[in-house]
């Protein structure tokens, strides 16, 4: 679970810069910019958009997975190992939250 879990996150990384090289941050352009240029003219770019927000869906599932197998088989005894996992998820979800904050309301597209 933890090699899958590297590869979501891989995948999100990937799709994630090349998305951002053709999203422009405009009030203007914005909405153009996702639905026109990206979905429509970019060469698989739909393949990207829908590979970055269902990977994210995937990336996040496996994790709540992991932390539910960790408390399951009471790997919570290990504060170290237990504290740096709760680490990294806290940056994730925050790393995750700048995506849901894009300008102009862009989640909504």
């Amino acid at each position: 679970m933890g090699f899958l879990l590297l590869v979501f996150l891989v995948l999100q990384f990937l799709s994630g810069i090349a998305l951002s090289t053709y999203y422009v941050a405009d009030i203007d352009k914005a909405f153009h910019s996702v639905h026109t240029v990206i979905y429509r003219n970019v060469p698989n770019g739909w393949l990207f958009l829908y590979m970055h927000s269902n990977g994210a869906t995937m990336l996040f599932a496996l994790l709540y997975a992991h932390i539910v197998r960790g408390v399951y088989y009471r790997a919570f005894t290990r504060t170290g190992m237990w504290i740096s996992g709760i680490i990294l998820y806290l940056l994730m979800m925050a790393s995750a939250f700048t995506g849901y904050v894009l300008p102009w309301g862009q989640m909504s597209y």
